[in-house]
């Protein structure tokens, strides 16, 4: 009991205390930083969100219907808010089993299928942002030192792991173990490989973080800053290398805390880059969550209880039957 309160309870902390030191140092010009607060772009920034998670789903839909799993384009979106959102309060983004039980249970999917189409989904962001990070970085001067490999690894590690995929070919093992993780880098293979697939979700990878981009840009533009796009696309790519490392459910505090120090580099107030940041992943957060919450009435009950024995017990195959 106490070993899984303490995994979700210590990266809460870890959050909570990142915002907090975050707001303390500027806590003085903190209220006159929210009162530039505009509800027209507020409401902007959220309708160009919720198209990035069309877009999110669309780019799913592609995934899995390479593993041969057809799905509509509300079926992939309700699947991705509702592990995202659980990820919001799981930590070491355990949420993401999620997706793997409900398309067992509404696909009747193989585990190996779920698992390799989150790899997939996984791989094409983090590639697709660190790529936008090295065309934007030659342009934002006096970067930090550990901008530069924060960017370059993962580009490394993405064509690394292509490399791999193509070497290995089909291959097929009795060993049970070895045969699962066979068939998993054959999924995935499927999936991301042959040209029209990397065609599509590299083109709509594009397009989902150039759209989050554009919401961090609104919010730029609500407080009235002159940030130049060049540095709020290296904010948001370098905010979302580090929100990748799960240190803290949904990466909250280390994402606004990469954002602000990105933004403080060309001379924006403490106070406005802390405000900046918090504001933007509130908006996505948000959206997350009410998507996630119409996402459990897509599913219906069943996915209630999933959710609800997630939070408080973890996750088992037992706990996939339907009552």
């Amino acid at each position: 009991m106490w070993r899984r309160t303490s995994a979700i309870v210590i990266p809460t902390l870890i959050a909570v205390g990142i915002l907090a030191y975050m707001l303390w140092r500027v806590w003085d010009d903190l209220l006159l930083t929210l009162s530039h607060i505009e509800p027209i772009y507020l409401a902007v920034a959220t309708g160009i969100c919720v198209l990035a998670w069309v877009l999110r789903g669309w780019r799913y839909q592609v995934v899995l219907k390479g593993m041969a799993i057809k799905t509509s384009l509300s079926f992939s979106t309700a699947c991705i808010f509702l592990s995202q959102t659980a990820n919001l309060i799981i930590p070491a983004r355990l949420g993401d089993l999620v997706r793997i039980f409900i398309l067992k249970h509404e696909r009747l999917a193989t585990y190996s299928q779920g698992i390799s189409s989150l790899v997939v989904e996984r791989v094409f962001d983090v590639v697709t942002v660190a790529i936008l990070g090295v065309v934007t970085l030659p342009f934002v001067v006096g970067t930090p030192e550990w901008y530069l490999p924060l960017i370059l690894i993962p580009i490394a590690g993405g064509a690394a792991f292509a490399l791999f995929l193509w070497v290995m070919g089909d291959r097929t093992s009795e060993n049970r173990v070895l045969g699962i993780i066979f068939r998993m880098l054959s999924e995935i293979r499927e999936a991301s490989l042959h040209p029209r697939a990397m065609l599509l979700l590299g083109a709509s990878s594009v397009g989902i973080w150039i759209v989050d981009i554009i919401v961090c840009a609104i919010v730029v533009l609500m407080f009235g800053e002159q940030i130049p796009f060049a540095v709020v696309v290296l904010a948001v790519v370098v905010g979302n290398l580090v929100k990748a490392v799960p240190i803290t459910p949904g990466g909250v505090g280390t994402y606004e805390f990469a954002l602000a120090v990105t933004f403080e580099l060309v001379g924006t107030a403490p106070a406005t880059a802390t405000v900046i940041a918090v504001v933007d992943h509130l908006i996505k957060n948000g959206v997350t969550l009410f998507g996630g919450i119409g996402a459990l009435y897509f599913f219906g009950d069943w996915s209630v209880a999933l959710m609800r024995r997630s939070f408080k017990e973890g996750l088992s195959e037992e706990e996939l039957r339907e009552p």
